[in-house]
């Protein structure tokens, strides 16, 4: 069967500027992509560059059938020579996640069972905590989560790790003592620095998770923040491993490995890369776009919980109908409906395309 490739670059901005340890931003960009063939159309899509567009247009359209697996391998090595991680890996994942979704569109079953469900639902923590929001709103947003009974939710510092404190104090009075408090730096600190402060988050916060509190390059850093800090605080990181090759690097480093599906060249890739985590004894936790990361993680046998990210949560709302249910804490796939029961909404993606 021939598969054909529609794709779209939707930029929206956000509802205020945001930024973290290491990096600033006004907007989002999504590549989505929808792959036609059979009679039927699956749904997939990718947080990058709009350069992800020129690569599936130019290099991956003319390599892809109906067969998935065929295809992710066809895939990579057309990109040999563009070099696989980074965009050529976030253009695959969109379109890996296109098949899946045709392929159980065409078998008229949902996601979730085509890929085989471990679990009925994925546990999600509340992520957002911008270094850019006032005091007033870090509590609004942190707070809300919790009132909406999601148990744990995360913020960012590092930027200017002297106003943490102060920040760290409002989140945790907005959330209360029976939320758990996640951190994530995205690698705004050296080694020692990231041990020094995680002993202060766990002592004075009862932080229990510490994500990319070095880059996730300096697994070397990792290593040691993992080993050498305080018990009860786990060292997570892997929103950048783009190939099983990079999963394979952190082992060792975190203590739950983090997999991004609009990244690790789409759903292939994460049950690749999480059956090297489930091999080494290895929780799972899903980075960001929550919409297509509930049917996957559904699937994953060692899956910890799922990223509910503001931005992502924005878009996916804003772009998509048939969205997962979010409710006890946690997203819920609709096994009733075909594929991962997403549809465009074709006159907002209209509104918000580059191209």
């Amino acid at each position: 069967m021939a598969v054909e490739l529609d794709v779209h670059v939707c930029t929206v901005p956000t509802d205020e500027p945001e930024s973290d340890g290491t990096a600033t931003w006004d907007s989002t960009t999504v590549v989505v992509v929808e792959a036609r063939g059979g009679g039927a159309v699956g749904l997939g899509y990718t947080y990058c560059d709009a350069a992800a567009a020129t690569v599936i247009r130019g290099t991956l359209a003319d390599v892809v059938d109906e067969d998935v697996r065929r295809s992710w391998l066809a895939m990579a090595r057309a990109v040999r020579n563009m070099g696989r991680p980074g965009i050529a890996a976030c253009a695959i994942s969109a379109v890996d996640q296109a098949l899946w979704d045709l392929e159980a569109r065409t078998l008229d079953t949902s996601l979730v069972d085509l890929l085989g469900a471990a679990h009925d639902h994925v546990p999600v923590y509340g992520s957002g905590g911008f270094c850019t929001y006032s005091l007033d709103r870090l509590q609004t947003q942190l707070g809300g989560w919790a009132e909406q009974g999601i148990p744990r939710v995360k913020m960012k510092l590092g930027r200017e790790p002297e106003h943490d404190p102060a920040r760290l104090d409002a989140a945790r009075e907005a959330i209360g003592d029976d939320v758990e408090l996640f951190v994530d730096a995205n690698g705004a600190f050296t080694a020692k620095d990231a041990l020094a402060w995680a002993e202060r988050y766990a002592l004075e916060w009862n932080v229990s998770w510490f994500e990319e509190p070095v880059s996730s390059a300096d697994v070397d850093g990792l290593r040691l923040v993992r080993e050498h800090g305080p018990a009860g605080l786990d060292i997570a990181a892997g929103e950048y491993a783009y190939v099983p090759e990079d999963a394979r690097t952190l082992i060792g480093c975190v203590d739950v490995l983090q997999l991004d599906t609009t990244r690790c060249c789409g759903i292939t890739g994460v049950l690749a890369a999480s059956g090297l985590a489930t091999a080494h004894d290895l929780d799972v936790s899903a980075h960001g776009a929550p919409a297509i990361s509930a049917h996957v993680f559904c699937a994953v046998e060692r899956r910890r919980h799922l990223e509910y990210f503001h931005d992502h949560v924005r878009i996916e709302e804003l772009l998509f109908d048939g969205l997962p249910e979010l409710g006890g804490g946690g997203l819920r796939p609709d096994r009733s409906r075909p594929g991962n029961g997403l549809e465009l909404k074709r006159q907002e993606v209209k509104k918000w395309s580059a191209s």
